[in-house]
């Protein structure tokens, strides 16, 4: 699956249509700026509009992932429309629960950070490193809970 080809087709379907992007992205309650997104290959439509903006554009989900018409004989069948959009909901998911587990793991690198910030010290170079440790693992730990927060409110 090709972004920039998926978001060419996205873009000669919806003029082949007849409508501009904002036509389009109200229809699909979208907003412009993301229709752009997708013309111009920088994101991929979520598995939620798939479905309404294939209808949109006359294709098929199949023909959409492809980033071309295909002939009729060639074009998918309900079910494997639905094992697409599936597909598609499950990638979506796993690129949030990947970015779910780096904010864990700024967590806890934040957290091994201050736990040798408190074994450290005792000397004047050893006190400046125990000082600079704990210095960058507040805030990592800090980030890291907020865009932990973040991600999970936006959710997948």
């Amino acid at each position: 699956m090709d972004q920039s080809r998926t978001g060419a087709f996205i873009a000669q379907r919806r003029r082949l249509m007849n409508l501009t992007q904002e036509q389009l992205s109200e229809k699909l309650g979208v907003s412009n700026k993301t229709v752009s997104k997708w013309e111009t290959g920088k994101s991929m439509p979520d598995y939620s509009v798939v479905k309404p903006l294939c209808r949109e554009l006359g294709i098929t989900v199949g023909e959409l992932m492809d980033g071309e018409a295909m002939e009729k004989s060639d074009k998918c069948d309900n079910f494997d429309e639905k094992r697409y959009v599936d597909l598609l909901s499950q990638i979506q998911r796993l690129q949030w629960e990947k970015k779910i587990m780096y904010a864990i793991l700024l967590f806890v690198m934040g957290m091994a950070m201050l736990a040798l910030s408190n074994m450290t010290g005792g000397s004047a170079v050893r006190d400046f490193i125990s000082g600079v440790m704990l210095g960058i693992s507040v805030p990592v730990m800090v980030i890291a809970v907020v865009l932990a927060g973040w991600l999970w409110h936006s959710g997948p």
